[in-house]
């Protein structure tokens, strides 16, 4: 992969695109964290069933990987990543809607509250305008 030669002798970085790149980012080590403990409590406990414990892991794992992917690639404007952060913001409000019903207030407002953000930010002029840029290179794959 190439790095695009002429975007940044256009415009600079807008903020919100590295307030986007960080939530992701952030995003994606809480899921790093999330793996850990649940290796922790594969070997302080007896999974019903161990392949299906496994088989989680590795989703929680290839999941923090592809959010870091993102947010690099959403750092450098690659324009295939607003769609892949506004899934995964959809993602993280479907899980916030049921735990703020559940009474677990703190949590869900955690897993809200950045995903909102994200989502707004992610249609604002300056961040289309920062993923869309096709002088130079077309930065896709």
């Amino acid at each position: 992969m190439s790095r695009p030669q002429n975007s940044a002798a256009h415009a600079p970085r807008p903020g919100a695109v590295v307030l986007i790149s960080a939530v992701l980012v952030f995003e994606a080590l809480a899921l790093l964290g999330v793996a850990g403990w649940y290796v922790y409590n594969l070997f302080n406990s007896t999974p019903t069933s161990m392949g299906g414990a496994v088989f989680s892991l590795f989703l929680i794992v290839l999941v923090a990987v592809w959010l870091l992917v993102v947010g690099h690639f959403f750092f450098r404007g690659m324009r295939w990543t607003r769609a892949a952060a506004l899934v995964w913001q959809l993602f993280m409000i479907v899980i916030a809607v049921p735990t703020l019903q559940g009474g677990v207030i703190v949590v869900g407002l955690v897993l809200l509250l950045p995903a909102a953000a994200v989502l707004l930010l992610l249609f604002t002029k300056p961040v289309i305008a920062w993923t869309s840029q096709t002088s130079g290179d077309a930065k896709t794959f």
